[in-house]
């Protein structure tokens, strides 16, 4: 199988979006709003569309198939990796190892020195597959607080 990586192209949003949906099953939910991967995609073509990353495996065909997603974003302070996800029929193969290396040279390449991720608490699976790659629990707790656009838009 040749995999190659290349950033997001807007012609990759309906693969992107099937397999995010296969992926990333908390994406299927409505009542999670900030869970919509079609605003995430356009979210991201609008801040730092060169650390969106794409896995086209090609089979002998010049377009190939989309297998893998990675989203990489910078603030100059810290790095964030964002929905990395692979293909189940491409899985084990490290396909996800190649993304998240991608990834991290990119965000490397922009002087990051720090990169950080959120693993939900229930995929142990991701957690041990980030672990195999050198991340380990840090000592803070995340928080989180979803704004309305009502709350956005008194704070302005």
């Amino acid at each position: 199988m040749t995999v190659t990586i290349r950033a997001f192209a807007e012609a990759d949003t309906e693969a992107v979006l099937a397999l995010w949906r296969q992926a990333f099953p908390e994406y299927n939910d409505a009542s999670r709003p900030h869970r919509d991967p079609r605003l995430s995609i356009a979210n991201k073509l609008g801040t730092q569309p060169e650390l969106f990353f794409v896995a086209i495996r090609h089979d002998g065909d010049e377009t190939g198939t989309l297998v893998g997603t990675a989203m990489a974003g910078y603030d100059g302070h810290r790095g964030w990796l964002y929905s990395v996800a692979v293909a189940p029929e491409a899985r084990r193969l490290g396909l996800g190892t190649r993304l998240v290396r991608h990834a991290e040279n990119a965000l490397a390449a922009m002087g990051c020195l720090k990169l950080n991720l959120q693993v939900l608490t229930d995929k142990p699976e991701v957690l041990a597959f980030y672990g195999r790659l050198g991340y380990c629990t840090d000592a803070v707790i995340s928080l989180g607080k979803r704004l309305s656009a009502q709350e956005s838009e008194a704070l302005a």
